[in-house]
């Protein structure tokens, strides 16, 4: 898009401002700008930018406290799956563009440590540990049919059930519907699992709980004690190690030297309507940034159609996750993402 008009847009949404008040002009809304290109980084530092605030989630911390009480430890642990009322809520700046053919959607937001590694493996010259570390990511929700009145997040927050998976250190609470027929759109980024090989992972959401939109598990643990589910052993344990090293060798032959890795997940690409959602990512400066790219319209019938010119535009839902699997932080406002009529 040339920059004159570019920026007659600009100007003319701040004449509506003016006009019209401030009150009156939706402040749930994320516009996306029609661009005859892939927007470049001047593209995104003229968008129109729309902060969302997620709250109630665990933050990640480079230093830990010092000194632990019994109300240190009431205020600060983590209440129900979202996490304790203390930290602070996070600011997502969310921006988007659409052409023809494809949506472009960035989110970035301040994290302190960049967690891009999921139960990853150390080797320390005689056997192998695991490191324990948990990936940053986000997931959103789209409610594509437009079956919820002010939707947010909290429609698709319901806990099944809370428990161990037989000897895994997973718990099996789950997001699921509480409607038998209501379904969400998901796309589920993860800064180790999925961002390393430049996708979000395309699932939907129903009464069932996640499904991703091609069958199949892209994601296996890196484990000999899960592999031969071993009764006496707990996956990722200090008695575990990997079956397989970073170079898809076998991890318990040959020799290698201290500080070797291994991944904690071995991990397939996606295929058919599971790879719709492209991502690029990159940490600088203490601040994720997350480039998301899909057609507007897959033909997959669980996932929505954006639809340029659509003045209510579709309503989302988002979670953050900090170095955790579970207690994420979630946006509670009604978000909208509109593609204004070029």
């Amino acid at each position: 898009m040339p920059r004159l008009i570019f920026l007659a847009i600009l100007l003319l949404a701040v004449a509506a401002m003016s006009f019209t008040g401030c009150s009156d002009i939706p402040t749930d809304r994320t516009y996306a700008l029609w661009l005859d290109h892939a927007p470049t980084d001047a593209d995104w530092d003229r968008a129109l930018p729309r902060e969302v605030s997620v709250r109630g989630g665990r933050p990640h911390k480079l230093s830990s406290f010092t000194d632990i009480d019994e109300d240190t430890v009431h205020t600060s642990t983590a209440s129900c799956h979202h996490g304790s009322r203390v930290p602070e809520p996070v600011q997502v700046d969310i921006r988007a563009f659409y052409t023809d053919d494809d949506l472009f959607l960035r989110l970035s937001w301040e994290d302190a440590t960049r967690d891009q590694s999921m139960l990853d493996w150390l080797f320390d010259g005689e056997q192998w540990q695991n490191t324990g570390q948990i990936e940053d990511g986000f997931g959103l929700l789209w409610d594509a049919k437009g079956q919820f009145n002010d939707f947010s997040c909290s429609y698709a927050c319901h806990i099944n059930k809370f428990g161990v998976n037989q000897n895994s250190f997973r718990a099996s609470n789950k997001m699921r519907m509480v409607q038998e027929k209501a379904w969400l759109d998901l796309w589920n980024w993860k800064a180790a699992r999925t961002a390393k090989l430049g996708f979000a992972d395309d699932r939907y959401l129903d009464s069932k709980g996640m499904h991703g939109d091609t069958p199949g598990e892209l994601f296996t643990e890196n484990s000999k004690a899960y592999l031969n589910n071993q009764d006496n052993v707990k996956p990722f344990s200090a008695e575990d190690m990997p079956i397989y090293d970073a170079e898809r060798l076998p991890a318990d032959e040959g020799s290698r030297p201290p500080g070797s890795v291994a991944p904690g997940y071995l991990v397939k690409r996606p295929v058919a309507g599971r790879a719709d959602v492209s991502a690029v990512s990159r940490y600088e400066q203490g601040r994720w940034i997350v480039t998301l790219q899909r057609a507007l319209q897959t033909g997959d019938p669980y996932d929505v159609v954006f639809v340029p010119g659509d003045e209510m535009g579709v309503a989302f839902g988002l979670a953050l996750m900090d170095h955790s699997l579970y207690e994420h932080y979630a946006s509670n406002t009604v978000e909208r993402l509109v593609l204004l009529k070029r």
